[in-house]
């Protein structure tokens, strides 16, 4: 199977974990996640199967949204309640001094990620480093908040959601909000709504798409790969070219027959190439990228 899958991941299971039961279920080894998702976390997990595996770096740079709730009051050493309660402080603020300083995060913000987090440093995963004890210097990343709608305060409860950009930490969101309040906060609960253009309306469960597998019927909620690239031109490669393609070369424009023959081509541009299928039917083989009078592979599904 080749595409993306959108999978709905449960509480307790950790990423490596959805890969592992999908391996079995759909006995297929090339299988690749697009990005962490805490074990406590829920929600959108896209996983790319087969061919798509190649893609799997351009579907984590997609934008995020999540619903959050966060609880006023308590600080933990893994900045949500799974970890060790590190202190506890009364709640002496208003409904909307804890509104202010939640929507004072829109926009741009340096976030120190958070100790225990799958980031390398010297080689180790910082939540390695962490079970030992250790806690290191980590320093702060520039991470975008394009928008937090509050759905409920209630102290010491706060509920939100947020779209942000990759490499947001959600847990440490709350962590700074609860130091702008000086009572501390951890996040008590974190569902992935959407990730780039997959959304949470269209994930399964492992229980679902083992279901669909063993009726035959999981083909059709598998997205083709071409879906990331429907903004960009296409073409077809012509019959004396197809072994210039399969060969993974550079194309030039007199090989292709591309959609558009009138689009002015600027360097950096993608083109989706096509091969066609035994059956007639158009395969995605390749995304080129234009390089000044001609194409260079930037993506090979062959």
């Amino acid at each position: 199977m080749n595409g993306i899958l959108v999978i709905y991941k449960e509480a307790g299971y950790t990423s490596h974990d959805v890969v592992a039961r999908l391996r079995g279920i759909l006995k297929q080894k090339k299988i690749g996640h697009t990005g962490t998702l805490d074990p406590d976390a829920m929600g959108v997990l896209p996983v790319c199967l087969g061919n798509a595996t190649k893609l799997c770096d351009m579907v984590a740079e997609g934008g995020k949204e999540y619903k959050a709730r966060m609880l006023l009051g308590v600080t933990t050493d893994t900045q949500d309640m799974s970890g060790r309660v590190l202190s506890r402080s009364d709640i002496r603020v208003s409904r909307d001094e804890i509104e202010t300083a939640v929507m004072s995060f829109v926009g741009g913000y340096e976030q120190v990620p958070p100790m225990f987090s799958a980031l390398k440093i010297g080689g180790k995963r910082l939540y390695e480093l962490a079970r030992m004890g250790r806690e290191v210097e980590r320093a702060p990343r520039h991470v975008e908040i394009s928008d937090i709608k509050i759905l409920d305060i209630n102290p010491p409860r706060v509920s939100f959601t947020v779209e942000c950009s990759k490499g947001t930490y959600i847990r440490s969101l709350c962590a700074d909000i609860g130091d702008m309040l000086g009572c501390g906060a951890a996040m008590q609960e974190l569902t992935r709504l959407r990730v780039g253009q997959y959304k949470i309306a269209d994930a399964l469960t492992l229980s679902e798409v083992e279901e669909l597998a063993d009726k035959e019927m999981l083909e059709k909620h598998i997205i083709p790969i071409d879906s990331l690239f429907e903004d960009y031109y296409s073409a077809a490669v012509r019959e004396d070219a197809k072994k210039t393609l399969m060969n993974g070369n550079k194309l030039y424009p007199y090989q292709l027959d591309i959609d558009n023959e009138n689009h002015h081509f600027i360097r950096g541009d993608l083109l989706r190439v096509y091969l066609d299928n035994p059956l007639g039917n158009r395969e995605l083989k390749a995304v080129y990228c234009y390089d000044g009078g001609c194409f260079k592979p930037y993506k090979m599904f062959l």
